[in-house]
């Protein structure tokens, strides 16, 4: 499902009217009706009086229409302005004169003296319909505005906001000064950024998405998505009946040192339970004999390590170049440390490998000191770094990265022709040419150690079967999370290990496959679309 900025959503309402020949109050009445529907879906036993918030423009307009269906349906409901009536304009106007013939009362509120008697009257209402600010607004909340939304917050009333709760930014997420805790938002059209985005998420609670009659291609330029389990589905490599562990590829995972064995053991995991038909690991020659224990599915292959440190070493250049000739992809980096001759290692096989190759933590840590081997890669490469691996890799801080994580995969994706996984809260997937796709799945309990690598075997799984890496990483993202909540589902966020995620994952890929996906999509996306 495409997702919108502020900018492109005006875009397209501008193009349904202009070019399409939609009239902007039918919008607005469609954006109304369907805020109605959902507010009596949601709350189908309303007790009490429906009080709505509604600002001057034309967000109040369409709190002005879901408060008009709602006295033609004989339930009480009074409109607070803030603001004065001949400060309204447009449809929004038209809308506010049609409840005067209705004749709905409509309360303006001017002064902050005024909002102690209307907080008494919103704490009896049994619903606040919040149509104070629509998703263009681009500046801190302040004065009475910021003061009303902070009462609002405080009061027992549930709260449903129009198209975005007022004060979050639609493009970032971010609370703009003050911002409306809703428990459900009707949003138009296409969900906005901002709303997927962490900390919007928690302040949008449950999300419907409405159509207001915008033709669905007007948005297929869109450049970010939310990934969606029917399309991810399709991805899934099928398995014919004659094949055989070679039509599935050859995985080679270049991982591990000392003290790190587990993350070549969980990243090599990952790649077999993906569907790679094999997967090899290579390791420093010393601790060969643990791994070979340690992974009985699994290949290992051993290789020269730097001298008095159990790590992989220059040495292991010609023959990880000659054994990857019959390879299809490689996994690069978990758990291989950071010793100076590895690190060059690691930039040599990203310069000299055609092979796509996914390139996670120790590995980014590597081309942090030399960028410029990524941007000679001679093949497709794809980075999953965390936000610290990720400040690193840019010479930034990890807070700088947070703060801009959706800009700063975009931009490193088009610098270095990579697809960037950027992990975390709302783990994101961007691809050189600006595509986006932001992954709905996963959750507190992958706050876990080696997690990451089992993510990185997967999606290493899925290139391996000639996925490409931009569905690779997609898949593994998604499945990866998914198999996490199905986790959390059971037994809560607090106790899963690396481990559970190798035990659970095929329960998980079964059900996924068969389109019968462990938890609801609507527990999963928290996200509900009607038409």
């Amino acid at each position: 499902m495409k997702l919108v900025t502020a900018a492109e959503m005006r875009e397209l309402d501008r193009r349904a009217i202009e070019e399409i020949g939609i009239p902007s109050l039918v919008l607005m009445e469609n954006a109304g009706r369907s805020t109605y529907q959902v507010l009596r879906r949601e709350f189908p036993d309303l007790t009490g009086e429906v009080a709505v918030l509604a600002g001057r423009g034309n967000n109040g307009g369409d709190g002005f229409v879901v408060a008009r269906y709602l006295a033609q349906a004989g339930e009480p409901v009074t409109v607070f302005l803030l603001g004065r009536r001949d400060q309204v304009r447009g449809d929004a106007k038209v809308n506010l004169d049609i409840l005067a013939h209705h004749g709905l009362e409509v309360m303006e509120v001017t002064e902050e003296s005024q909002l102690n008697p209307v907080v008494h009257h919103l704490a009896r209402a049994g619903l606040i319909v919040d149509a104070l600010l629509g998703t263009g607004l681009d500046k801190p909340v302040q004065g009475l505005m910021a003061a009303l939304i902070d009462k609002v917050n405080h009061l027992r009333p549930p709260v449903l906001a129009v198209d975005i709760p007022s004060g979050l930014s639609a493009d970032t997420g971010k609370i703009l000064g003050a911002a409306v805790e809703a428990e459900v938002t009707v949003t138009y059209g296409w969900p906005k950024i901002g709303q997927i985005l962490d900390p919007g998420r928690d302040y949008v609670g449950r999300l419907w998405r409405v159509d207001l009659s915008i033709p669905p291609d007007l948005a297929r330029e869109a450049p970010v998505e939310l990934a969606e389990a029917r399309e991810l589905r399709r991805l899934i490599p099928p398995r014919p009946f004659g094949s055989h562990k070679g039509t599935f590829g050859h995985l080679f995972v270049l991982a591990g040192s000392e003290g790190k064995t587990g993350a070549a053991a969980l990243a090599s995991l990952g790649g077999l339970r993906a569907g790679a038909g094999l997967v090899t690991l290579g390791i420093a020659a010393s601790l060969n004999d643990i791994m070979e224990v340690k992974l009985t599915e699994a290949m290992t292959l051993p290789l020269p390590q730097v001298e008095g440190a159990r790590a992989l070493g220059l040495k292991a250049l010609e023959p990880i170049l000659a054994f990857a000739e019959g390879c299809t992809a490689l996994v690069l980096g978990p758990g291989l440390g950071t010793d100076p001759e590895t690190q060059e290692l690691v930039r040599r096989l990203v310069r000299q490998l055609p092979h796509p190759m996914v390139v996670d933590a120790d590995g980014v840590n590597a081309l942090a000191g030399d960028p410029a081997s990524l941007a000679a890669a001679a093949g497709p490469r794809l980075l999953t770094p965390h936000p610290g691996e990720m400040a690193r890799l840019l010479g930034a801080s990890t807070p700088a990265v947070q703060d801009r994580r959706l800009e700063v995969a975009r931009e490193t994706a088009a610098k270095y022709g990579a697809i960037v996984v950027l992990k975390g809260a709302q783990t994101l997937v961007a691809a050189a040419d600006g595509r986006i796709s932001l992954n709905p799945t996963g959750n507190p309990a992958l706050a876990s150690g080696g997690s990451g690598d089992v993510l990185t075997g997967l999606i290493g799984g899925f290139l391996a079967q000639r996925v490409s890496a931009w569905d690779a990483a997609r898949l593994g993202v998604y499945l990866h999370g998914l198999t996490a909540d199905y986790f959390a589902a059971q037994y809560g966020p607090r106790s899963l290990v690396a481990g559970d995620l190798i035990e659970l994952y095929p329960e998980v890929l079964g059900e996924f496959t068969r389109g019968s996906i462990p938890l609801s999509e609507e527990d999963i996306c928290w996200q509900r679309v009607i038409s």
